[in-house]
């Protein structure tokens, strides 16, 4: 797990194109310490990625095809630059969201303008992503932890500081470019829970029991009225 807040701006060394995944190497000498282990788990503007190997400063990661279909790393180059975040340890102190490092999709930067001294960015995202997006809610972009500033149908905001510019590579995108985007995992978890119902263990033992089929509940006024909401 991650918080999304960025830790350092990692250098690409290398990009190995395979015929449906890539070796990604990248170097920061914030993320790849003395504690660095392979197997651990690094986020690259916002995917996570397991360590295959190390090298002084710098990790080495496999990224499969769902991964580079998926996200923004498949234009990734040997220069360009990228957030980083180790995963988070169990003692550390909790300072973004709850961030997974499990891309939903991506979007694409449809404006930029300032306001006094922030950045505003909007970002056209697709209607099954937007569901999950609320104002005043969490959203990581590029791996940064950022609040929703507004949300319509097709559509989002957030608003940048100086720091979070001069720390990450979202000053770097421009209009039309492609970013990684994960919502909030409580969302989707509520919204699974919705679309699979609301039966139980027992109930559903029950039924079976009985020769009867299972019927999944449905979230009423009058169920949440009766259990104390």
């Amino acid at each position: 797990m991650f918080t999304g807040i960025v830790e350092d701006l990692g250098v690409v060394e290398s990009v190995v194109q395979g015929a449906d995944f890539a070796k990604l190497t990248v170097s920061s000498d914030v993320v790849v310490d003395d504690h660095t282990r392979i197997g651990d788990s690094i986020a690259v503007n916002g995917v996570c990625l397991t360590v295959t190997a190390l090298h002084g400063t710098s990790f080495t990661a496999d990224v499969m095809h769902e991964t580079l279909r998926r996200s923004s790393l498949g234009g990734l180059r040997r220069g360009s630059r990228v957030d980083v975040e180790r995963a988070m340890p169990a003692d550390g102190r909790f300072d973004g969201h709850i961030v997974s490092g499990h891309i939903d999709g991506t979007g694409v930067i449809e404006s930029i303008r300032p306001d006094g001294i922030a950045t505003v960015y909007t970002i056209r995202a697709p209607r099954e992503l937007m569901r999950f997006i609320a104002e005043k809610g969490s959203i990581a972009i590029e791996g940064i932890s950022l609040t929703v500033t507004f949300a319509d149908e097709r559509t989002f905001g957030v608003a940048i500081i100086p720091h979070t510019a001069a720390n990450t590579v979202l000053p770097e995108r421009k209009v039309g470019d492609v970013v990684n985007l994960e919502t909030d995992p409580i969302a989707k978890y509520v919204a699974r829970l919705l679309g699979m119902g609301g039966g139980t263990a027992a109930g559903d033992a029950g039924s079976a029991a009985s020769g009867g089929g299972s019927h999944p509940a449905t979230i009423t006024e009058s169920f949440l009225a009766q259990h104390g909401f």
